[in-house]
């Protein structure tokens, strides 16, 4: 055979096992979490896309990348900067409107995307054996499942992919004759990995200690050459820093609980490592909340539980560095990409979250695959070689498991009652999660259920607002309204900018005939949540049934402008209608149908209109499709037979 057919043969040969590898990883990543993209909107995806007029219309763009994740609720204290996440809801909500598979498809895809980078990341640290069996794990581990699994991981995996990548950019530098075209690509990377979520602030760090400690050439390039290739990262990082403290007051514009003092956050960022570390080990009992507990004596069982992981991880790292060394550098990726979400003062209610380990499990998976290729080698020690035999096997065995609780993890995501429910069991103590709960099961009529989990919610934490707001809604529907009006206020005094609480107050103090103060909390709702469709919506319904039909178009119409739906609209065809307006009335109800084709009440209205303008063969086909949906109707059955009746006598004429 001649030379260059061999050199071809080779060439292909080598591309199809790597064309089969990355598409075993692919397949590693994206199957065990198939069975999501049967699963539903659930948590906070009800607010951050249902209920989010700046997902809905591109005519929010400004606001999107101009204030925090929360700021179409009005007030909210957060620290959370992510306008790509809400970028890609946008973009999930344009091709498919609210449909959870289109949402849970792109979290797949994103997963599928960052097992490849990292293989890519880790093949050019540690070889390509390695970096397959650490790619892997890291597809199969189910820690990752609250990730992928619920939409709202999108952040952590919009991280992963730009921060990797720029990584991979950076380590390629040295290699490449357009140094400057990677600089700026790898700088446009942290941009958006910094717009996907703020742990990307680590990796100018990150890639500094890498430059200095680890490069293969660290010993041969000069301090400035050093600097020439990190140094973008750190500019980059410094505007993003500043440009966050204009639009947030700050790096972290909120202290969420400024009652800690920097002893107990210092002993807490400990005890919180080691549970994170046993974590990574030992994914069970796995739950999307865990309530957080701060630890005040450095003789907390936690703390010297969190300080026995560490010196167990130093003792590792010093023997990895001597033996080695660019292992150890796993370490390092581990503590700095967890290190953001170590202080307590800062963070949300989810202090401790599984989401958090996404990106410190790639180092923990590559010191999982560095061991076992160790042990698999040929030249291992004597006494390891039984062991070394078994390396197949164990690795096979630890992948099954791992897909199995991956697998079966995913389901507990399917919808929000089955993950609040088995929340519980593994936080039965969980106040906000009990409140979560009882709201659906009031969503579906189990009012019992729903105070049930209430007062559970408030036993546990008393100053729980949305217990103590849905308690007083509860309440209300009971008309029991001096208990109702009790649990508002309790409501307000624990967060007085607390729109649904107004909102709710406001209700029932028009059920009492206190339509003056009724009035008074629907404009402060309105004030603090100007976007919000349900506020402008019930104070228009209160101005209706007060037959103040202009003030009520106002507040229609600034919905409408908000986020167009279809009880606005519906509306609105009511009030135009009894203004006999009807050009204005046959577009609001046709805008209606147009967002909800089965809203019987839009079909209803546009056939009465229709009717009027003496359009008889229109109107009988609206009466009967909104027949379709609600048969119960008596005025549209009357006149679907007036109808049908004047379309005989016309037919007999002719």
């Amino acid at each position: 055979m001649p030379l260059r057919t061999k050199l071809h043969t080779a060439t292909s040969l080598s591309r199809d096992r790597e064309t089969f590898t990355y598409l075993v990883l692919f397949l590693l990543a994206a199957l065990p979490y198939v069975n999501t993209l049967l699963n539903g909107f659930v948590y906070d995806d009800q607010y951050q896309i249902i209920e989010n007029p700046y997902v809905h219309s591109f005519h929010y763009l400004r606001q999107i990348f101009g204030s925090t994740v929360w700021s179409f609720q009005g007030a909210q204290p957060t620290n959370y900067y992510r306008p790509l996440m809400s970028l890609a809801y946008l973009l999930c909500y344009q091709i498919a409107g609210l449909v959870p598979f289109t949402f849970h498809l792109v979290n797949i895809t994103l997963q599928a995307a960052i097992v490849l980078l990292a293989f890519a990341v880790l093949r050019h640290l540690s070889g390509k054996r390695i970096a397959l069996i650490a790619a892997g794990l890291f597809a199969l581990h189910p820690i990752h499942t609250e990730t992928v699994a619920w939409i709202a991981g999108i952040t952590d995996l919009e991280l992963g992919v730009f921060y990797l990548l720029a990584f991979l950019l950076y380590l390629h530098i040295p290699d490449s004759p357009r140094q400057m075209g990677l600089r700026v690509a790898m700088c446009a990377c942290l941009v958006l990995a910094l717009l996907s979520k703020e742990q990307a602030i680590t990796l100018p760090v990150l890639v500094t200690i890498f430059e200095h400690f680890y490069r293969e050439d660290r010993a041969t390039t000069s301090p400035r050459q050093k600097f020439a290739r990190y140094g973008p990262l750190w500019a980059v990082a410094a505007l993003y820093l500043t440009v966050r403290s204009i639009l947030l007051g700050g790096v972290a514009g909120v202290v969420m609980r400024p009652d800690l003092s920097w002893y107990e956050v210092a002993l807490s960022a400990i005890s919180l490592t080691g549970g994170y570390l046993w974590k990574l080990l030992w994914p069970v009992h796995l739950s999307p909340f865990y309530i957080f507990h701060k630890s005040s004596h450095l003789l907390d069982p936690r703390v010297l539980l969190g300080l026995a992981g560490l010196a167990a991880c130093g003792i590792i790292f010093s023997a990895l560095r001597r033996h080695a060394p660019i292992v150890s550098f796993a370490f390092v990726w581990i503590f700095i990409t967890l290190g953001p979400v170590l202080n307590a003062r800062w963070m949300a209610a989810a202090v401790f979250a599984e989401r958090y380990l996404y990106m410190p499990s790639i180092g923990f998976c590559w010191i999982l695959g560095w061991s076992a290729v160790t042990l698999w080698r040929a030249d291992s020690p004597r006494f390891l070689r039984p062991l070394s035999r078994a390396v197949p096997l164990l690795l096979a065995v630890v992948a099954c498991l791992y897909a199995v609780k991956t697998v079966t993890r995913n389901r507990d995501w399917r919808s929000g009652e089955v993950l609040f429910a088995q929340t519980i069991k593994e936080q039965p103590d969980s106040s906000l999660i009990r409140a979560d709960l009882g709201t659906v099961y009031f969503g579906r009529g189990d009012l019992a259920g729903a105070e049930h989990e209430w007062l559970e919610a408030l036993a546990a934490g008393p100053e729980n607002i949305f217990a103590l707001d849905n308690l007083a809604l509860l309440r209300q529907r009971q008309h029991r309204y001096v208990e109702s009006l009790d649990y508002s206020w309790r409501a307000l005094r624990a967060r007085r900018a607390y729109m649904m609480g107004h909102l709710n107050l406001a209700e029932t103090l028009a059920n009492m005939d206190r339509a003056q103060e009724a009035e008074w909390q629907f404009r402060i709702a309105t004030t603090i949540s100007p976007l919000s469709t349900r506020a402008h919506n019930d104070y228009g319904k209160f101005l209706f049934d007060a037959d103040r039909l202009d003030d009520a178009r106002s507040q229609y119409e600034r919905s409408v402008e908000v986020d167009p739906t279809g009880e606005a609209c519906d509306r609105l065809g009511d009030i135009y209608f009894r203004w006999k307006d009807f050009p204005r009335t046959e577009q609001a109800f046709r805008r209606g149908i147009l967002l909800n084709p089965f809203d019987s009440h839009a079909h209803f209205g546009l056939g009465q209109v229709l009717e009027s303008l003496a359009r008889p063969g229109e109107a009988l086909h609206e009466y009967e499709a909104g027949l379709e949906t609600d048969p119960t109707d008596v005025t549209a059955k009357a006149a679907v037979v007036r109808l049908h009746g004047t379309s005989s006598e016309r037919t007999n004429k002719q």
